[in-house]
């Protein structure tokens, strides 16, 4: 891929944050780092026309995500790319930052936090299918929780849900108590005190999660350190503008049920890709 024209100079303080994610999902991220940065410029893209990416394959993922944020780049000039995805960070993210001449945060799965506090030892990773089975989970796993259980379980019904959710509609109890099931079925699955929400839709769900089991667990989720991340890699910089932008791909029309939460984030402006 020939590189994407240069992004507006870090210096400009009215060049955006960008954030990506198949969908809304990263608007969980999007809410941590605005807790720091709240006089930030955002843009937030999602691509409706492609989620969800748990269910695609790591070419078609590998090729589709560089290729759009580099439309992204060019479009909106932004001052650094978040990838609010752990799908799409922990496949493509070499190539978004082989491709495109900008700071590149991506989303990898908490499992170095989680392992801090867990107790038991015994560890859930409730994640996309696609991101589950990465290699770079198992050596996360190797790296920062070698004496513990790490029991994985894709359950892209959560994606689904959670989008349901943001749109005011109310998911099956059901799909909750399957991507739990689907964890403490396994054996060893007992006394998991610990689960790794491994995609960022999932915490828009936290709470029915937490109804479907039958014992307290604690959930871990990456957002507050990704915002971090994004932070310090700004802390020099000045910001202007403090808008939000909410830009999708697909129909125009995809927009329209989930305008109602989105404004309630702030967000005040609505673009087609």
């Amino acid at each position: 891929m020939t590189q994407s024209p240069s992004p507006a100079s870090e210096t400009d303080p009215r060049a955006p944050l960008l954030f990506f994610d198949s969908g809304v999902g990263g608007l969980t991220v999007l809410d941590a780092a605005r807790k720091l940065l709240p006089d930030a410029p955002i843009v937030y893209a999602a691509d409706f026309a492609g989620l969800p990416y748990g269910e695609k394959t790591e070419a078609e993922i590998g090729a589709r995500v560089p290729a759009l944020l580099g439309r992204l780049v060019e479009r909106y000039r932004p001052r650094l790319i978040t990838i609010a995805c752990n799908t799409a960070s922990t496949i493509a993210l070499p190539q978004v930052r082989a491709a495109l001449d900008l700071p590149v945060v991506g989303t990898v799965p908490a499992i170095k936090p989680a392992s801090e506090i867990s107790t038991s030892r015994v560890i859930g990773v409730l994640g996309t299918e696609a991101t589950v089975r990465q290699p770079y989970v198992t050596n996360l796993a190797r790296e920062f929780a070698s004496d513990a259980s790490l029991l994985r379980y894709g359950a892209p019904e959560l994606v689904r849900a959670a989008e349901m959710t943001l749109r005011g509609e109310t998911p099956d109890p059901a799909i909750f108590d399957r991507a739990v099931a689907g964890l403490t079925s396994q054996e060893r699955a007992v006394p998991i005190d610990t689960v790794v929400l491994a995609c960022t839709h999932f915490p828009l769900v936290e709470d029915e999660l937490a109804r479907a089991f039958a014992r307290p667990v604690r959930f871990v989720h990456g957002a507050e350190g990704i915002a971090r991340r994004v932070a310090w890699l700004t802390r020099d910089q000045r910001f202007e503008g403090n808008g939000l932008r909410f830009v999708a791909t697909g129909p125009a029309g995809a927009i329209a049920a989930y305008q109602p939460a989105l404004k309630a984030r702030g967000f005040a402006t609505f673009d087609s890709l």
